[in-house]
């Protein structure tokens, strides 16, 4: 094995309970996202632009469209004799076999494929944010700070600093401190899951956080506190640039719009700095000559023949005559039939649209069966993927559509399944 001086792990395990339906099938991380993108695309992207070869990916919940997705590495020029992608899972060792029970046994789980680079620095990474970062930046204040840990910061506002790890640092940019969503916080800057370790310093927290029974195995819980209270060197790296947990509904809906309303913020046409993706050959985009578009964002295989405003619309897309499609996201695959309007929403994979169906906040009338107030807010509406939509229903805002459990039976909202023809081809 080649030795590398940088490795890094992708936290890419993740359920995301809190998109609903949206990751029934798939792990977090493989989400679609924008018009040809997955989540994973960004940190993988990262590592590729930063020029680090050897990338481990941790995968555990939904693996197998995770795993065929990011194959070998190769779309991210990650296939490469002296480093590579490998995927992680959980395995059964001499020792036995168990699940990744936190985000710090993960890597624990994962030392001696670590150690078979012998590297000098290791990045820990999550693998559900939307953010463009150069790591050699990160790498090289570590280095100049003689740092045990480096943990990358943002300012958030104010408001939302009871949503996040809070780092309290003196002067220097030292890590004094370490508030887990405080009600008062000290200061606004957050905790982008984002960590550079030295190895060797990192390889013995993780030992004894294993030996820790009552440990919850998690770096912003245990193993950062831990290496606080021992006074270890801990510096914050301060990043100016966009990153978005996308985490919840409202926010992977907010981050697509922000690729549409903010597009200088994350510039996915730099040349320097491209975000990298698998995607199927598809024949190129249409758009019918009575077709309505404002500040879309399309891909190939895309059809629009009606209206679409202010909306990210996936590979495979069908937009019917007459039908109208607003301030939403649209995954690949899905078809709106003519007559229907859509506004606030996120359409799952291969879901198909009836005719004249109406969802969004300013319908009437419309049936709350699928309502969930908890996952779904500020409007927006869900569709699972796989659905098909019967004609002329009314859904409120807000809802969660889901297939109905298998001694249900379907019902006028959700008349059938579709074929997941497209599924493992995204």
């Amino acid at each position: 094995m080649v030795r590398q001086e940088t490795v890094a792990m992708i936290l890419a395990g993740g359920q995301g309970t809190r998109l609903g339906v949206l990751t029934d099938h798939v792990a977090k991380p493989a989400v679609p996202f924008g018009s040809r993108y997955r989540i994973i695309d960004f940190p993988l992207s990262n590592c590729t632009n930063s020029g680090i070869e050897a990338v481990g990916v941790l995968t555990q919940y939904q693996p197998l469209e995770l795993n065929k997705y990011i194959g070998n590495g190769h779309s991210w020029d990650l296939d490469r004799n002296t480093g590579g992608t490998y995927i992680l899972p959980p395995y059964q060792s001499m020792h036995g076999s168990d699940w990744y029970k936190g985000t710090a046994n993960a890597i624990y789980q994962n030392i001696a494929f670590i150690d078979r680079f012998g590297p000098k620095y290791v990045l820990v990474l999550s693998g559900d944010h939307v953010y463009k970062m150069d790591y050699n930046q990160m790498i090289r204040q570590h280095v100049q700070a003689n740092a045990d840990a480096t943990i990358a910061v943002i300012e958030v506002p104010w408001e939302d600093t009871s949503r996040f790890g809070i780092m309290n640092t003196d002067e220097d940019g030292r890590i004094i401190e370490f508030e887990e969503k405080p009600e008062q916080a000290k200061n606004n800057l957050a905790s982008m899951g984002v960590y550079c370790f030295s190895w060797p310093v990192l390889r013995k927290y993780l030992i004894l956080d294993e030996e820790q029974e009552d440990s919850d195995n998690d770096f912003g819980k245990n193993v950062i506190p831990m290496m606080l209270a021992d006074n270890q060197v801990m510096q914050a790296h301060t990043f100016n640039g966009y990153w978005k947990d996308v985490g919840t509904v409202y926010s992977l809906w907010e981050c697509n719009m922000d690729l549409l309303d903010r597009p200088e913020d994350i510039d996915l046409h730099d040349k320097s700095w491209r975000i990298y993706s698998r995607n199927p050959i598809r024949p190129s985009h249409f758009v019918g000559s009575n077709a309505v578009m404002d500040r879309v964002a399309l891909t190939d295989g895309t059809e629009v023949y009606g209206t679409a405003i202010h909306s990210m619309l996936s590979h495979s897309v069908i937009i019917e005559e007459g039908a109208t499609v607003k301030d939403s996201f649209l995954m690949p695959g899905v078809v709106v039939k003519k007559g229907s309007c859509l506004n606030r929403c996120i359409v799952g994979m291969n879901t198909i649209i009836g005719e004249n169906v109406q969802v969004g906040p300013d319908v009437v009338d419309g049936s709350d069966v699928y309502k969930n107030e908890k996952v779904c807010t500020e409007g927006i509406t869900v569709f699972e993927q796989n659905l098909i939509i019967g004609d002329g229903v009314k859904i409120s805002a807000e809802s969660m559509v889901a297939a109905p459990k298998p001694n249900e039976g379907f019902n006028e909202i959700v008349i059938g399944l579709s074929e997941p023809e497209l599924i493992m081809e995204v």
